[in-house]
């Protein structure tokens, strides 16, 4: 249970803490919407580390809201390569059309109206709201829920609506009137920075004198949370058929992974297969234009495990232009390939062949 004179102390406590120990982030220097927005989606699934190269390079490629509105989906999707989930990416380019087209090209300013915009949810809304507008709504992070559930006992799992609810409520309470977004930032630092998932810094943590997980040795146990359900494995068969100074590409369809992005001529399979049973379902390849195979690779996704084998084919025009119409593909000059919004796993073929 906490008290006034608990949640208080805890708030200050971890303010101070924040403001001597913070990390320089550039988003951390602005009340600017945009690029706190821009920040917050490039970071949901992505180390600090890895997202802030891609921040830049965002910000350059598109300096105002306006700039991203006006660019091409494929333009977006291209910078956001390597960063995987690139749902973010096409809600990020809709919800700056959005912005300029409903709200004259600026950001909602409450919590409530941010909700509304797409891509964002209830912790991205309560970021932008504190962080650009001063809001007094608290975010509830991975961070943040293994923070709260470390100090203050809280045997739920996360995973459960109801315990949401808990969280969010007791995040609310802790959240102080004044500075509410350094607050934000603060407990978001602290869980990245001393609170960490394994090997916590207990010993100098600010909270170790109230902290239930220390007192009782259950840092391992907090937060509870469900184990997720075994990963779909699927088995992918990838042919890169040339031309001299041309590929073969598709752009992938909806409801699956990397909407939007492109790839060689596929064919699937639910186990592995030989390479002459691959052959049998790659019709129109024969197996004498193949000069080369790259294998199996495997590919981590959230939810999928993807077992992968490339084929490199070189074919004549005729069975170029044969192969594109069979199969629905385009052409795609080699000069441009390199700026073709592909997965990763694709990007990292090309990069070993010296494409």
């Amino acid at each position: 249970m906490t008290t006034p004179d608990i949640e208080k102390k805890f708030s200050k406590t971890l303010i101070n803490w924040y403001l001597k120990n913070k990390r320089e982030l550039p988003w951390r220097e602005t009340k600017d919407p945009y690029p706190i927005w821009l920040s917050e989606i490039i970071l949901q699934q992505t180390r600090v580390q890895q997202g802030m190269s891609y921040y830049f390079a965002f910000l350059e490629q598109f300096p105002t809201i306006k700039h991203l509105a006006d660019a091409s989906e494929k333009d977006v999707l291209s910078l956001w390569q390597g960063l995987g989930y690139y749902s973010r990416a096409r809600n990020l380019h809709k919800t700056a059309q959005i912005i300029i087209k409903d709200f004259n090209g600026y950001f909602p300013n409450t919590y409530n109206n941010l909700l509304n915009l797409k891509g964002v949810g209830p912790y991205t809304a309560a970021a932008i709201a504190s962080f650009a507008f001063q809001e007094q709504v608290a975010v509830v992070d991975g961070n943040v829920y293994r923070v709260l559930a470390r100090v203050f006992g809280i045997y739920e799992d996360i995973m459960l609506n109801t315990s949401k609810k808990t969280f969010a409520e007791l995040a609310q309470k802790l959240i102080p009137k004044k500075d509410p977004d350094i607050y934000n930032q603060a407990i978001m630092e602290f869980g990245a920075l001393y609170c960490t998932p394994s090997n916590p810094n207990c010993d100098a943590c600010i909270f170790n004198q109230i902290c239930v997980a220390k007192k009782v040795g259950d840092q391992g146990v907090l937060p509870i949370k469900t184990k997720a359900k075994a990963k779909q494995e699927r088995f992918l068969h990838y042919f890169m058929i040339q031309c001299g100074n041309e590929v073969l590409m598709k752009e992938r369809g909806p409801n699956d992974i990397w909407q939007g992005l492109y790839e060689f001529m596929l064919v699937e399979s639910k186990k592995p297969i030989t390479f002459s049973e691959t052959l049998k379902l790659a019709k129109g390849i024969l197996k004498k234009n193949i000069i080369g195979q790259h294998g199996p690779i495997k590919h981590i996704l959230s939810h999928q495990i993807l077992h992968t084998q490339f084929y490199a084919v070189e074919v004549d025009k005729k069975e170029f232009n044969t192969l594109k119409k069979e199969y629905n593909l385009e052409k795609i000059s080699l000069d441009i390939l390199a700026a073709t919004p592909k997965p990763v796993l694709i990007s990292k073929y090309l990069k070993a062949h010296k494409f």
